[in-house]
């Protein structure tokens, strides 16, 4: 047996093999180990490369501090450029909007000035008759107590009282909600001395001023009395006509006053000073009406001399229209331009004030009445106008008041509806915002006693106008 044999079975390592062999034990072993490391150490780098969120960390820092380089290598006029333009965009910004405002501002404010511009030219024509519908008995209450003809009214600018005067030389002043008196200005009796200012005649017209403060009533014993709307109480009395005083008005926006008398004269007084101003003369026969807006000039009907006249009060002068075939009693402005009249022959006229010739005439206005063959039209004894819109109403003795549309212009009138009242209707007049109207009725005619209807009462009407929405026009 070998050496070698014996050595390996005894159990001892054989001199360069074993030691080759335990060489290569422990070598493997230490690659092992370092193989262990470089897989340890390799998968430590491999995440550290392959993790997104680390290098996106890192990259963003770099570019602030190369974004801080930048800023700190910014001189400084740099910077006040930079800071001007974004101060000049701001201003830029805020003055697009406040101009965007402005124009907003600037179109609602031409429209209301385009409004009054044409509303005080007479230019201005809202649409509302078709909006009206016919009343019925519950619109209309009754205000008793005059003991004769109601012969004109009037309502104050407020649309809160009305004011009415009749035959019997008495001004009642009324509350329009709840119905009541709220003022009486009794008749005064002739040769009696000591007593309160009063009529002691028929009252034929009167008038109040557009802020309210003043009343003027005239009547047939040719006076003009003045009263502070308010209280009732008596200012002044002007004199000076020669006949009945059969019209009043005040000129919108001031305190002159217009008054008419069968005396076929104009006269014009300054109210605040308690003053007379001028007459003008031109009727030929007793004027019936007057009407006046904001215009220095006021407009007339004639009566039986036919003409209604504008005077224009600082000219001195005057245009005379015809048209009516009778007696014009009646008349009334719808708008600086535009007038409505009406006559005993029954018609009813639409004016403008630049032809000489009626724009439309509606014959037999309220139908006619006696026995066949022998018929004639029913006296048109009142008109009112809704000031700037095409509403209109007359009256008669014809058991109705009528509603009326103007059409195409002024060019034409067309029947709404009627509402039932007896009696004459000798005064008309439409609230300040079309809500109402008020009728003043009577026995007789305000003028005289040609006819008697004795089933009517001498009262104050007023009549409630309602109204349906009209529906928007297709595509608006």
């Amino acid at each position: 047996m070998s050496a070698t044999a014996a050595s390996r079975k005894r159990g001892k390592p054989v001199a360069g093999v074993g030691a080759a062999a335990g060489a290569g034990k422990r070598r493997r072993k230490v690659d092992s180990a370092g193989d262990r490391s470089k897989s340890k150490g390799g998968g430590k780098m491999n995440e550290e490369i392959s993790s997104d969120s680390e290098t996106e960390s890192l990259a963003p820092r770099k570019t602030q501090k190369e974004e801080e380089e930048e800023e700190l290598e910014e001189n400084a006029q740099e910077k006040k450029l930079r800071l001007a333009k974004l101060y000049l965009e701001q201003l830029r910004q805020q003055e697009e909007e406040k101009a965007e405002a402005r124009a907003f501002e600037e179109d609602q404010v031409a429209g209301r000035l385009k409004e009054d511009v044409l509303e005080q030219r007479g230019r201005l024509q809202k649409s509302v008759a078709k909006e009206i519908q016919t009343p019925g008995p519950a619109d209309i209450r009754v205000l008793r107590g005059h003991q004769l003809s109601i012969t004109c009214l009037v309502i104050t600018p407020d649309d809160l009282a009305i004011f009415s005067a009749a035959k019997d030389c008495t001004i009642i002043k009324w509350s329009v909600e709840s119905g009541r008196k709220l003022h009486v200005i009794p008749r005064a009796k002739k040769g009696v001395e000591g007593q309160a200012p009063g009529h002691s005649s028929h009252v034929l017209c009167m008038a109040i001023s557009s802020d309210g403060k003043y009343l003027a009533s005239g009547d047939r014993n040719k006076l003009i009395l003045i009263w502070e709307a308010q209280s009732c109480c008596h200012l002044y009395t002007f004199t000076g006509h020669r006949d009945a005083v059969s019209g009043l008005a005040f000129r919108r926006g001031t305190h002159q006053l217009y008054s008419t008398s069968h005396d076929r004269s104009v006269k014009v007084w300054n109210v605040a000073e308690n003053s007379y101003v001028e007459t003008l003369f031109g009727h030929q026969d007793a004027v019936a009406a007057l009407d006046a807006l904001s215009r220095e000039c006021c407009v007339t009907a004639g009566g039986r001399d036919g003409t209604v006249r504008v005077w224009k009060i600082p000219e001195e002068s005057q245009l005379v229209f015809y048209g009516h075939q009778g007696s014009i009693d009646c008349l009334h402005l719808i708008n600086e331009e535009h007038m409505v009249s009406g006559a005993d022959d029954g018609s009813v006229a639409l004016w403008g004030l630049s032809k000489k010739r009626p724009l439309a005439v509606q014959r037999e206005a309220h139908g006619l009445q006696g026995e066949p063959g022998l018929e004639q039209p029913f006296w048109v004894s009142s008109v009112a106008a809704l000031l700037n819109t095409d509403l209109v109403a007359t009256g008669s003795h014809s058991s109705c008041v009528r509603l009326w549309q103007c059409g195409e212009g002024f060019r034409r009138l067309d029947h709404l509806c009627d509402i039932p009242l007896v009696g004459f209707i000798n005064s008309l007049k439409f609230s300040s915002t079309g809500d109402f109207l008020v009728a003043g009725v009577g026995q007789e005619h305000r003028l005289g006693r040609w006819w008697r209807i004795r089933e009517a009462r001498n009262s104050v009407c007023i009549i409630r106008l309602p109204r349906v929405p009209v529906p928007p026009a297709a595509g608006s």
